[in-house]
């Protein structure tokens, strides 16, 4: 009998399928992604917390922009250290970005500090029970339990379809996904 893949083993086989996706293949799910949109409607006002995209991640910005044309104020997130609670810090498209202590393009500390009502949350990996498997570091399992004590959160995952896993292996600390936006499919796991 074979033990079940690990974390680290489902994480590396997702990233490399989503590394063999061509700049084309990636720009074209971020746009499919975009125009199918969030399943819920965006009032005035809501915080939408983004990410800068790394590696093969798919980019958040095409769905940004539409979502800010619906009246949603943008935010993207500022890494503070391990173990601590991402910051969300205002932006919008034409914000110039710099260099966050992890290398990830983030808004200057001048920019306004907001607390999301939507956040887009990046993934390696992702099953149809709304577990994820990010990075390894826990930024936002340990932020969305955080800021969930002090607000109620949507969490969207948004990741290419073939990132979708049989089952992610979670842990007690691991926060479920509401959602998870692909180009091909939206997946609710609220019910």
């Amino acid at each position: 009998m074979t033990a079940p893949p690990s974390k680290a083993d489902l994480r590396t086989a997702a990233l490399a399928r989503r590394d063999a996706l061509s700049d084309e293949q990636r720009a074209a799910a971020a746009q499919a992604m975009a125009k199918r949109g969030v399943p819920f409607a965006i009032l005035p006002g809501m915080v939408v917390s983004g990410y800068s995209p790394i590696r093969s991640e798919i980019d958040p910005a095409p769905l940004m922009r539409k979502l800010a044309e619906q009246g949603a104020k943008l935010a993207l997130p500022a890494v503070m250290a391990r173990g601590k609670s991402l910051a969300f810090r205002a932006w919008s498209p034409d914000h110039r970005l710099m260099l966050g202590p992890l290398g990830i393009l983030e808004p200057s500390p001048a920019a306004a500090e907001l607390i999301p009502d939507i956040m887009l949350v990046p993934l390696a990996a992702f099953d149809r029970q709304g577990h994820r498997i990010g990075y390894g570091a826990g930024h936002y399992d340990f932020t969305l339990a955080h800021l969930r004590k002090v607000k109620a959160i949507t969490a969207v995952g948004t990741a290419f379809s073939l990132q979708e896993i049989k089952a992610v292996p979670a842990l007690p600390h691991d926060v479920a996904l509401d959602y998870v936006l692909t180009e091909k499919k939206v997946f609710d796991f609220r019910s």
